[in-house]
């Protein structure tokens, strides 16, 4: 097997990606291989929609400087991050990024310039129509990556009502007598 010498792990700063930044600690640590923590941060952060005066949304609001939205995402990211610092301590180098832009697009390039052999996510279990026509980040990541993308998910409990729908649907469960 290929050992691993850099990996990214982006984060959401969401709860299920602190998964993938667990997974990600692990395997860096057990590998001697730097870690990458990528935060990209929202575009619409940039927009300041709500006055310091009213409650409400002003219509001629103006956006932030790019270098203020890093700034605060980077904050969050190091605040994300304080809750860890004892696993990310067993992993010999750990750098944090942080970009404005497109998710995936910025996932993936990120990737490239860092010339990372892992990509480490934990997607959200979306479902309905928007995650059917546009597929998820880790799909578009996925599709797009120069590396391999690891995908960890929390176990989900198995459904009570699986397999019991096909003999209904089918005359019913048979029952099998026994021969005495």
């Amino acid at each position: 097997m290929k050992r691993l010498n850099k990996i990214l792990v982006p984060t959401d700063l969401s709860e299920k990606s602190l998964r993938a930044l667990h997974y990600g600690c692990g395997l860096a640590a057990e590998d001697q291989a730097a870690m990458v923590i990528l935060h990209v941060a929202n575009d619409l952060n940039a927009w300041e929609l709500y006055s310091e005066d009213l409650a409400f949304i002003e219509l001629n609001s103006k956006p932030w400087p790019i270098d203020r939205v890093l700034a605060e995402a980077s904050l969050d990211l190091t605040r994300f991050l304080e809750r860890q610092l004892q696993q990310l301590r067993r992993v010999p180098m750990v750098t944090r990024r942080v970009v404005l832009g497109s998710v995936a697009k910025q996932i993936v390039a990120v990737a490239e310039e860092e010339n990372t052999d892992l990509i480490i996510m934990a997607p959200r279990r979306h479902r309905g129509l928007r995650h059917f026509l546009n597929g998820g980040i880790t799909d578009r990541v996925t599709r797009l990556s120069p590396c391999p993308v690891l995908s960890i998910t929390a176990p989900q409990p198995s459904n009570p009502w699986r397999g019991k729908l096909l003999p209904l649907l089918f005359g019913g469960a048979r029952q099998r007598v026994a021969s005495v």
